[in-house]
């Protein structure tokens, strides 16, 4: 009886933190937005430096998805 509690307790943790990996996920998916948000702005004032905003977003962008994409990986390494 006492393994079976507490390899229920186990699985409910491992669902716990997948739970809280997926919210990196809606950080980077937040993160994306403000993003591009700014950028569109920043355009949207100065139409002369859009190729250098272009440029600084997509790095941005690259990043914030990365840490989508490692917290992604990271609740799979969780739930393995």
């Amino acid at each position: 009886m006492e393994t079976e509690l507490a390899t229920a307790d186990i699985t409910s943790l491992k669902f716990i933190g997948m739970g809280l990996a997926a919210l990196g996920m809606a950080g980077a998916a937040i993160g994306v937005g403000m993003i591009f948000s700014g950028a569109t702005q920043g355009i949207a004032r100065n139409p002369g430096a859009e190729d250098k905003i272009r440029a600084i977003s997509i790095f941005g962008v690259v990043f914030a998805e990365f840490m989508g994409l490692l917290s992604f990986v990271l609740g799979i390494l969780i739930w393995l």
